[in-house]
């Protein structure tokens, strides 16, 4: 666990999060998730089992629990508030806003299938890129103060391509590599992002 910007942010594996907003629980893409405490917001990126992972859903999931995803994600769970690119959600204080995230030279994510999301928790912006290379629209997301980013290569950005997109397109205050560690990638891969980076970076 680390607090960056003011924001308590738990790594839960591989692309998986929690973050802390005063006694609410927002989990993104929690895979293989450990037992803890449940979760007011649960954000699906997109359906791959990486990502998607029902099992890691229901140990989280209580009653009132919201969970937002992209069309794919409804097949593989009950209760999905679909949202697709461009979309806004504001749940109490939390702002949550869909947005793009896909390949541009591979085949495993197209434009659609996935989204990213920006959560806005007073007033500071939160970024996790989901599954994407670097593309276009990562100039137009505005001020963003933590950036979650992919950093493993193969199905995502390398390393190489999360810091320029760090430095030259994002430019958050603070990042984290993500998407490491367990089907692609190792930890010198957020090790290389963090010595290419020019912002302050937290490995978790």
């Amino acid at each position: 666990m680390a607090v960056i910007e003011g924001i308590e942010i738990q790594h839960i594996g591989h692309s998986g999060f929690r973050i802390m907003h005063e006694s609410k629980a927002i989990c993104i893409d929690p895979f293989k998730a450990p037992k803890g405490g449940p979760a007011d917001i649960i954000l699906i990126t997109h359906e791959h089992f990486d990502h998607c992972d029902e099992d890691s859903v229901e140990r989280l999931r209580k009653e009132s629990t919201t969970i937002i995803g992209p069309a794919g994600v409804k097949a593989k769970l009950q209760g999905v508030t679909v949202i697709s690119a461009g979309g806004q959600k504001v749940i109490g204080d939390i702002a949550i806003e869909a947005v793009p995230a896909y390949n541009r030279n591979k085949p495993y994510h197209p434009k659609g299938l996935g989204v990213g999301y920006v959560i806005t928790i007073d007033g500071r912006r939160i970024y996790h890129a989901g599954d994407t290379d670097r593309i276009p629209e990562m100039k137009s997301l505005g001020s963003i103060d933590i950036a979650l980013l992919p950093v493993s290569g193969t199905y995502t950005m390398t390393a190489e391509e999360a810091a320029a997109a760090a430095n030259e397109d994002i430019r958050p205050k603070a990042a984290v590599p993500m998407h490491y560690g367990v089907i692609t990638g190792s930890k010198s891969d957020a090790e290389k992002f963090k010595r290419l980076c020019n912002c302050e970076v937290t490995i978790i």
